[in-house]
């Protein structure tokens, strides 16, 4: 069993709660749209780390995460990727792949709108944990943890990290 740090959309900011709420967790996940090279130092520094870079996400960081970034991990395929979208609303690159060969888990950000779906036509869970940072529209900032075990997921959290 794996237990799992995720975040996205930081845009540069760093909450010193990110390391305390994911104390307890084995791997830190990043949605993208980290912001900066110190965000992704401190995170990589801190836990087992994977994550993507995202749209405004600079060179800096694109020569050190992927666009897409595809894994097992507990048994579980396990895909993230920025812009990704959500069941029924999913980018073009991102449908494409999940036609040939769906992952498990999508993990995707961008849209800084916490949202966990089932998708019952791909049979994969779709999670985005919302924005991390004080960048955008969003009025609450979000964190997610949830476990993996032989291709199960539990004990999701969300944490709103208020002001």
């Amino acid at each position: 069993m794996k237990r799992i740090g995720l975040l996205s959309d930081t845009h540069g900011y760093w909450d010193d709660r990110y390391l305390k709420y994911f104390e307890e967790c084995d791997e830190i996940w990043h949605a993208g749209d980290i912001g900066s090279m110190d965000v992704l130092d401190r995170l990589m520094k801190f836990r087992t780390f994977r994550g993507v870079y995202g749209n405004i996400d600079g060179q800096d960081i694109r020569k050190i995460l992927p666009e897409i970034n595809r894994f097992e991990l507990e048994g579980a395929d396990v895909m993230i990727k920025h812009i990704g979208g959500y069941p029924g609303k999913y980018d073009q690159q991102v449908k494409k792949i999940i036609n040939t060969a769906a992952p498990n888990l999508l993990i995707c950000g961008h849209s800084h709108i916490l949202k966990v779906k089932y998708d019952r036509d791909y049979e994969l869970l779709n999670i985005n944990p919302g924005a991390a940072g004080k960048y955008g529209f969003h009025t609450v900032r979000t964190l997610v943890r949830f476990n993996i075990d032989n291709c199960k997921f539990s004990d999701l959290e969300v944490i709103e990290l208020k002001d």
